[in-house]
């Protein structure tokens, strides 16, 4: 669905390019786990493709079409969920979605349903009335990925989406977010926790300084690290630090 072609894009005031020939592709029906350390591009990335920010050197299609069309045939298409919260503290659950359901031109029954179906998706229900500001972590997380789902986005970017949150509400969205996949929606999504990304994703791709050092086949990439010998990794299972380990050894030969 998403083609990105040797994409690059440098922030005015720096001297370095955030990112720098970027090529991969994300497919219908499957969640790719986008990897890297902090400053490795993913966010900048995310801007792109949410656009957050203007492409300045490459190109990004979605079914053949430039972004840019895309977007302005039928914003929706895609979405976003931030790592931040973006919703309104003071409004309810129900007065939140009901809010972003017209901004994005859902109106009549059809915008009662989806409201209704998102409450349940996420399973938040019963905190309908509740005022988002004194909602749980990992029920405001929930709230997020209601808000974007609101218009059956084809490809849902996730930014970090489990910061904060409790265990049982991570294993919940990780569920969640691999029935969307599993349902027809391309997935992007970021993490730095390992047990996720081998939950949930079919596809890595690892950033770094603003390059792909790595990227295919979670399956592959994982049975790559095991004949390597690196799977032997910290005790907390830090994703990055495999990766970097297996693009290490690659590199060395």
């Amino acid at each position: 669905m998403l083609t990105i072609r040797q994409i690059a894009y440098r922030y005015p005031a720096s001297t370095e390019a955030a990112l720098t020939d970027v090529s991969f592709a994300a497919t219908r029906g499957q969640v790719l786990g986008l990897l890297g350390p902090n400053g490795a591009g993913k966010t900048t990335l995310i801007a792109l493709l949410a656009g957050l920010l203007r492409l300045q050197a490459g190109e990004i299609t979605v079914d053949g079409l430039p972004l840019a069309a895309t977007r302005a045939r039928k914003p929706t298409r895609i979405a976003l969920a931030p790592q931040e919260y973006a919703f309104y503290p003071s409004l309810t659950v129900t007065e939140n979605l009901d809010c972003f359901a017209g901004v994005g031109g859902l109106f009549g029954s059809r915008r009662q349903q989806r409201i209704g179906e998102c409450l349940a998706f996420v399973q938040i229900e019963r905190h309908a009335h509740t005022r988002a500001a004194r909602l749980s972590g990992g029920l405001k997380r929930r709230l997020n990925l209601a808000i974007a789902l609101l218009h059956e986005p084809e490809l849902l970017l996730l930014d970090e989406p489990t910061v904060g949150v409790d265990p049982q509400s991570r294993v919940f969205l990780l569920d969640a977010i691999r029935k969307l996949a599993q349902s027809g929606c391309a997935v992007i999504y970021t993490s730095h926790y390992m047990e996720e990304i081998e939950a949930i994703a079919d596809y890595a791709v690892f950033l770094d300084e603003g390059r792909v050092v790595k990227q295919g086949p979670l399956a592959e990439l994982l049975a790559e690290a095991d004949a390597a010998g690196l799977r032997a990794r910290p005790r907390h299972g830090n994703l990055e630090q495999l990766f970097m380990a297996l693009t290490d050894h690659s590199l060395r030969g």
